[in-house]
């Protein structure tokens, strides 16, 4: 039997992994989106369903100061002694934290903070009692991996932050995971950065603040330099199954095109976990990562199929529904017109930094899908607009929505590129529109239906110039629902339903 990678497609970075009993539970990073770090749950590795997030709440995650590609770096999961932790850092806010939960589905605890510094923290709970707290930091050894011991408790420092590991030479070393395994702590890094070169390397020691002794056979995981439609591969987190077997799950990116661009954000690949004869584990196919792979050899149990059509007929959004940033007060219902979300557009534009717009939407999870929805709005002033956008950060956006043009309500697509803006009108008649964007490897196109004249076509815009290696930064395209109104006195825009219909 064999899966399919990425196991969890889309915009789901920097994942960690834990294991109780026979369930497993897997949580990404989040970076300026809201609510912060998704919780996902398997029973066979390679089929996963959300469950919940860990920071639900402004006071869990604040991100009025968070500018794009800012907000939650790299999350780790681990469970001790009946209890769930999440470690990660607020770059943009109060750095290093921890929440806590009995129930992986929510709610967790208040942040309980950690003052060792850096990003990408990691928790061991060793034999004796002792937990120790691992984060890429800078200090009197440089960039490196530094470690100290925390009261879990309190989160307070029972030690000094020690350097530990640099890594094997690689740039911007990071993501540290410290294990305990047949008596040796084992600690696995990435090195090389997040980009084309990412890989991952491992050292180990009979004691936990070392020397660690680094493997023969570093990298022990990498796709760097191959021909192969999965790069960047990295940033991992390795677990014993039930059943025996070792297995990891790690970041990568499926770039198309040329010049290579890729526009889903990095995704959740999975691959099995060797160890060699001289005790040292080695990921994959000897380091190497592929779209199709053997799959674990644990019963499988499947997740019901997400729905094409979300009506908004449910008293609350759905799991996969995101904000950009804290949502303002007042800016969304799913009461104020049962049966529709309203956005209530104000100030805050998509063009806008470090704000938070009127803005419901999801990951973009597949290079090709029909993404469309029916929306009820009458602009009534000069810089009201509600739609659709495929947004991948402030400066690098595709919009088709309803505005005002010399007191006519049209519809536009713009194109937002860095510094440029592109825009194309069509004339829009009273009454509800159905605006749709339909997703494709290399572009995305826009149109629009209604009643009175059939489907419109607005245009087209390049995936690549949505991609990371354009727009830069950490995330992947969302497509959402927005509105704003200058005056912040415009109508509202109702949305009856909205499809996300893969078409791969």
């Amino acid at each position: 039997m064999q899966y399919t990678n990425p196991v969890i497609p889309g915009f789901h970075p920097d994942p960690s992994i834990c294991r109780v009993g026979d369930d497993y539970y897997l949580v990404t990073s989040t970076f300026e989106y809201f609510p912060g770090v998704p919780v996902f749950h398997s029973k066979d590795l390679v089929h996963w369903q959300q469950i919940g997030h860990c920071l639900t709440t402004p006071e869990q995650l604040p991100l009025g100061n968070a500018w794009s590609s800012g907000g939650i770096f790299a999350p780790t999961i681990r469970y001790h002694d009946g209890w769930f932790y999440m470690v990660t850092t607020n770059v943009s806010g109060n750095g290093n934290f921890y929440v806590k939960t009995q129930h992986p589905e929510g709610p967790w605890s208040d942040p309980i903070f950690v003052k060792q510094d850096g990003i990408d923290p990691s928790l061991l709970f060793d034999d004796d009692g002792r937990v120790y707290f691992q984060s890429s930091r800078t200090g009197e050894e440089g960039h490196c991996i530094y470690q100290c011991e925390i009261d879990i408790e309190t989160g307070e420092m029972l030690t000094e932050s020690r350097y530990i590991w640099r890594g094997t030479g690689g740039a911007h070393p990071e993501a540290p995971h410290l294990y305990k395994i047949n008596g040796h702590y084992y600690l696995m890094i990435a090195e090389g950065g997040t980009e084309y070169g990412h890989m991952e390397t491992i050292a180990r020691s009979s004691q936990p603040y070392g020397p660690y002794e680094s493997c023969p056979h570093n990298p022990i995981l990498t796709n760097r330099s191959m021909d192969s439609s999965i790069q960047a591969t990295g940033h991992a987190d390795l677990i014993e199954a039930h059943d025996g077997s070792w297995w990891a799950v790690f970041l990568g990116i499926r770039p198309v095109a040329y010049p290579k661009g890729h526009h889903l954000g990095r995704e959740v690949y999975l691959a099995p976990v060797t160890w060699t004869a001289d005790g040292w584990p080695v990921i994959g196919n000897d380091t190497h990562i592929e779209p199709l792979m053997e799959a674990p050899q644990l019963p499988q149990v499947t997740w019901p199929e997400r729905h094409v059509r979300d009506d908004f007929d449910e008293p609350r959004l759905g799991l996969d529904w995101t904000f950009l940033r804290n949502p303002a007060e007042g800016s969304w219902s799913l009461l104020e017109r049962p049966g529709n979300l309203v956005l209530h557009g104000h100030e805050a534009a998509l063009s806008n930094e470090k704000t938070a717009p009127a803005f419901v939407g999801r990951r973009l999870s597949h290079f090709a899908c029909r993404i469309e929805t029916e929306i009820d709005y009458e602009p009534l002033n000069s810089g009201d607009e509600a739609g659709l956008t495929v947004y991948m950060n402030e400066r690098h956006h595709y919009d088709l929505g309803l505005t005002t043009l010399e007191g006519r309500r049209v519809a536009v697509f713009r194109k937002t590129v860095g510094s440029l803006s592109v825009e194309h009108t069509a004339e829009c008649p009273e009454g509800p529109v159905v605006l749709k964007i339909q997703a494709f490897p290399k572009k995305f196109t826009a149109s629009i239906h209604t009643a009175q004249s059939g489907e419109i076509e607005l245009g087209w815009g390049e995936t690549h110039l949505l991609s990371t290696e354009v727009a830069g930064g950490f995330t992947g395209v969302f497509a959402a629902m927005y509105a704003v109104s200058e005056t912040g006195q415009g109508a509202p825009a109702a949305f009856d339903w909205f499809d996300y219909e893969p078409a791969e």
